[in-house]
């Protein structure tokens, strides 16, 4: 067979793999069965084979087989917003174009007159008084104890997330993530070569019994939460669970990175897990979801015995955090405008979920939350389902970017605001509702 042959038949394999037809982790069929059904010989099966594993498609095991790899590409999961082209539920954002006059004018006030010190380099993490404004942030939304020492500055919540998993754990160690988790930490896990195992979830976030056999059969060394609005399942986590979890934190003696980005939906705060277990939890809240995401101005509380630690880690990896975006978020923050602009996210998101509960009732859904988590049909393979929507111009997100090891799920998630128009949001839902009416049809060219 020649050369051009197992190139065509690795195109087709990838194509099953895009399609849905063999899914992520999947095992594919032997040489001799593929060999078969393609009227080729094992041999350009086996040259096929190698070929993706050499592009990263598959990988194999001696003696159990060739699987397909699961992708950790947040390009796979979040596709950028182009306006104009497709309704874009992929990505969670604010709906921004109701915050763009309020951003623009906090940079006139904050570029008006600019003091020397705000355009060189600082001996701390950040000036204090943007400390100070992160404090004023956080606490608003019901965390506890931040004072602008123990409050420190990073470029958004995922910098947050690289830098305290990569400054509180080392290669090999092993990281305690929700079973359904935001694949940003999968994909800072998998390039710092950390692993990752997945705690136990109910309709309440991570159970106390899950967290706490995870603990002690795997002894991770880290454990991230995202307690409010859990993305991708939406799930906030009752006051009573988070003392739970807090108190296993304590016992095991574990780091908590508490992933707090969504905080500022609820209608009353919530405390913060950190407040029960300040000596042992890291809290990160950021301006990305409320504001804007890039005005990249993230917020870390730290306990007090690693803020030297952290502080040299932040210099090191960035040196400080631009002043000058977080000039722009003092002004909002110090105004109150910040406040008033978060509360109508809120309201908006609100507003938008009732049209989803309306459009499609079978989804999981929270009262003020950015996203939904919609189960699919079981004839409704999940890639197929995003790649069909696409081609009807609806941008979705396949639950199977979500799982961490070991997990599974039937799902896709759909953001509710990165649509500018409640119209817009009702005309993309409608597609797929008709969508999952449909039966999965398999076409392929050969």
């Amino acid at each position: 067979m020649s050369e051009a042959k197992y190139r065509q038949i690795a195109r087709i394999i990838e194509q099953r793999m895009d399609t849905g037809e063999y899914p992520a982790e999947s095992k594919l069929p032997t040489h001799r069965q593929l060999a078969d059904e393609l009227e080729t010989t094992p041999v350009t099966v086996s040259k096929a084979y190698q070929l993706l594993t050499d592009n990263g498609r598959v990988y194999s095991h001696v003696g159990r087989g060739t699987f397909v790899c699961a992708s950790n590409s947040l390009s796979d999961v979040i596709h950028p917003t182009d306006e104009g082209k497709d309704y874009n539920l992929s990505i969670l954002q604010p709906c921004l174009h109701y915050n763009l006059n309020a951003i623009s004018q906090a940079f006139q006030v904050a570029t008006r007159s600019l003091p020397l010190d705000m355009i060189g380099y600082t001996e701390h993490s950040g000036h204090e008084k943007h400390r100070a404004t992160g404090v004023k942030w956080a606490k608003h939304y019901g965390l506890e104890g931040g004072q602008s020492h123990n409050t420190l500055l990073v470029d958004g919540a995922q910098h947050g997330l690289s830098l305290l998993i990569n400054a509180l754990t080392k290669p090999g160690d092993t990281i305690a993530v929700e079973t359904m988790t935001y694949p940003g930490i999968m994909a800072i896990a998998g390039l710092a070569e950390r692993q990752v195992v997945g705690i136990p979830m109910d309709d309440q976030g991570v159970t106390g019994q899950g967290l706490t056999q995870v603990i002690e059969q795997h002894q991770p060394k880290l454990v991230v939460i995202v307690p409010s609005h859990q993305n991708p399942t939406g799930v906030t986590m009752p006051l009573e669970r988070r003392k739970q979890i807090a108190n296993i934190i304590a016992k095991h003696q574990v780091w908590l990175l508490e992933d707090d980005i969504y905080g500022f939906l609820h209608q009353e705060p919530i405390s913060a897990i950190t407040n029960f277990v300040p000596e042992r939890g890291f809290h990160i809240t950021s301006l990305s979801k409320a504001i804007s995401p890039a005005l990249r101005c993230g917020f870390i509380k730290i306990p007090e015995s690693q803020i030297a630690h952290i502080e040299a880690h932040i210099r090191t990896n960035i040196w400080l955090s631009a002043p000058i975006n977080y000039a722009a978020a003092t002004v909002m923050i110090e105004s109150g405008e910040a406040f008033s602009l978060a509360e109508q996210q809120r309201e908006i998101a609100s507003q938008r979920q009732t049209i989803a509960r309306e459009l499609l009732p079978q989804a999981l859904t929270s009262h003020d939350g950015f996203h939904i988590w919609l189960p699919l049909p079981e004839h409704w393979n999940q890639e197929r389902f995003v790649m069909e929507a696409k081609n009807r111009g609806v941008l979705v997100s396949s639950g199977g970017y979500f799982n961490a090891p070991n997990s599974t799920n039937h799902h896709i998630r759909l953001s509710l605001m990165s649509v500018a128009t409640d119209e817009g949001l009702r005309q993309a839902l409608v597609i797929l509702a008709d969508l999952l009416a449909q039966p999965m049809t398999t076409v392929f060219p050969f």
